[in-house]
């Protein structure tokens, strides 16, 4: 993946020759969350090749996103955090899920690796709510008897941006914390009660990888691609599952998206054995009015539906049920774009 992340740094995916189905000179400009940009790349990358299309993707975070397609700056804005229908309403807009994904916890722990410290939703809270401030708490110890955990102050991670990303970890923890509900709440952007903000998820993950003693949260990939230490958490049927596309996956199949609320739907804490507990689709928007460039940009994802699920996989992302790929399609036809 290194390797896919860096030719899309820029995203200026080279040209070449294509079907007739496609317009040779096609370009496509699109900006938001950074949750998805792995899988976005890689699809563009591929894309491309078949096609002609040259996409630039900038990843800012889904409050920019949202921003610049509401300002019509770009051809299709990119969130974690789904808008509601009356705001999509407000603003003229569209909205389709592309691809599900987990939000992990990640830290900097010497001596700890992946998948051996265990967290529960009352402790994650407390952490980020700076009622938790050290390793050796007992409330941590408990759930990891047996591990050496020093007394070593906890630097807390958080985004600086407006990030779908914090929107679907706020909105977890205000599912399972009256108090996290209280105090700060959820959002793309929240007032953070302690710690310090990153830039999207690359800045998250850079910040727990140069950090000792700390946690943060992002995207699965970026966990991989920087090999970070991401932790057990307890779900909602009360076992301490480990993020990877199976608990992804089992998170995904409580998802009931709608085309009639424009799929608007989120997925955290659901049902589910195995379930991994900070689960949610990452949505695109596009500008209703502007149907010669909506058309191009569902050719791509039509395309990603239909040649995409093998990459997605390969970066640990859940490619959309066909049922819903459907509903989709569905959705672009009753809105003249497909």
């Amino acid at each position: 993946m290194n390797k896919i992340l860096s030719v899309f740094t820029v995203l200026a995916v080279s040209l070449l020759s294509f079907g007739n189905s496609f317009a040779d000179d096609t370009k496509l400009n699109g900006a938001g969350a950074s949750f998805p940009y792995p899988v976005y790349s890689a699809w563009a990358y591929d894309y491309s090749k078949i096609s002609g299309v040259k996409l630039n993707y900038q990843s800012i975070g889904s409050g920019g996103g949202i921003r610049q397609i509401i300002n019509r700056t770009v051809d299709f804005g990119a969130s974690d955090a789904p808008l509601k229908p009356d705001e999509l309403e407000k603003d003229n807009l569209l909205q389709f899920p592309a691809v599900i994904g987990g939000v992990v916890i990640v830290v900097n722990i010497p001596g700890i690796k992946a998948g051996e410290l265990r967290l529960d939703s009352n402790v994650l809270s407390k952490v980020y709510l700076g009622e938790i401030s050290y390793w050796d708490d007992g409330k941590i110890k408990q759930l990891n008897p047996g591990k050496a955990l020093l007394h070593k102050k906890i630097t807390v991670v958080h985004r600086s941006d407006g990030s779908g990303t914090t929107a679907i970890f706020t909105d977890y923890l205000s599912a399972v914390s009256s108090d996290w509900k209280e105090k700060v709440g959820a959002g793309t952007s929240v007032k953070w009660t302690v710690g310090i903000g990153g830039k999207g998820n690359e800045g998250v993950a850079n910040y727990v990888k140069r950090v000792g003693h700390s946690i943060g949260y992002v995207e699965f990939a970026y966990a991989k691609e920087n090999n970070l230490s991401y932790t057990l958490l307890k779900n909602s049927s009360g076992n301490f599952v480990e993020p990877g596309f199976e608990s992804f996956e089992d998170a995904a199949r409580s998802a009931n998206f709608d085309p009639k609320k424009d799929f608007y739907l989120w997925l955290n804490n659901a049902p589910g054995k195995n379930a991994w507990p900070i689960a949610g689709a990452t949505f695109i928007l596009l500008a209703k009015e502007k149907k010669e460039s909506n058309i191009n940009v569902v050719k791509f994802y039509d395309w990603a539906f239909k040649k995409g699920d093998q990459t997605a996989k390969r970066l640990i992302y859940i490619p959309l049920p066909l049922s819903l790929k459907n509903k989709i399609r569905g959705y672009w036809k009753t809105n003249r774009v497909y």
